[in-house]
């Protein structure tokens, strides 16, 4: 059986961080099975949370009065979800919800940031991997939000 500690040093998120940057996350991880069509996210409630996914893929989607949901993006095992523990006032802005059985390293946002006060070189690494994170994701919302209305220049 493959222990938290194991599944956290073997994560792509994570891959080359020094030992005790995996250690600080280690500290605040366990590991958390999400049935499909389970919430890991509901956009407004706080977030203390972020999710290294192992097994499963999670849907990001938003909601508009009056319709149904809308899907931003979707994350496999591998992947990792979740930014606004990171964030002021640490509030979910989407929905993240368990389109397959998803199993995940769940860590402790608000334990990690207090890590990261006393340790800010680990802080660091982990917020230049969340940035590339958040790099692609828009760049995939990007696309498709062009999917959805076109390119007005005909491209």
């Amino acid at each position: 059986m493959t222990t938290t500690a194991q599944l956290v040093a073997g994560h792509p998120f994570l891959a080359g961080l020094p030992e005790t940057t995996l250690d600080l996350v280690r500290g605040a991880a366990t590991v958390e099975i999400f049935p499909v069509g389970e919430y890991l996210f509901r956009e407004g409630e706080p977030a203390e949370r972020f999710f290294l996914l192992e097994r499963g893929r999670v849907a990001l989607e938003t909601h508009a009065p009056g319709r149904s949901a809308h899907l931003l993006d979707s994350v496999g095992a591998g992947g990792v979800v979740g930014w606004s523990w990171l964030v002021p006032p640490h509030r979910w802005f989407f929905d993240g919800r368990a389109v397959d059985d998803v199993t995940a390293v769940v860590v402790d946002g608000s334990s990690l940031r207090a890590a990261f006060d006393e340790h800010p070189e680990a802080g660091y690494e982990v917020l230049r991997r969340v940035t590339k994170v958040l790099y692609e994701r828009m760049q995939s919302a990007r696309v498709r939000l062009l999917d959805l209305y076109g390119d007005p220049r005909g491209r």
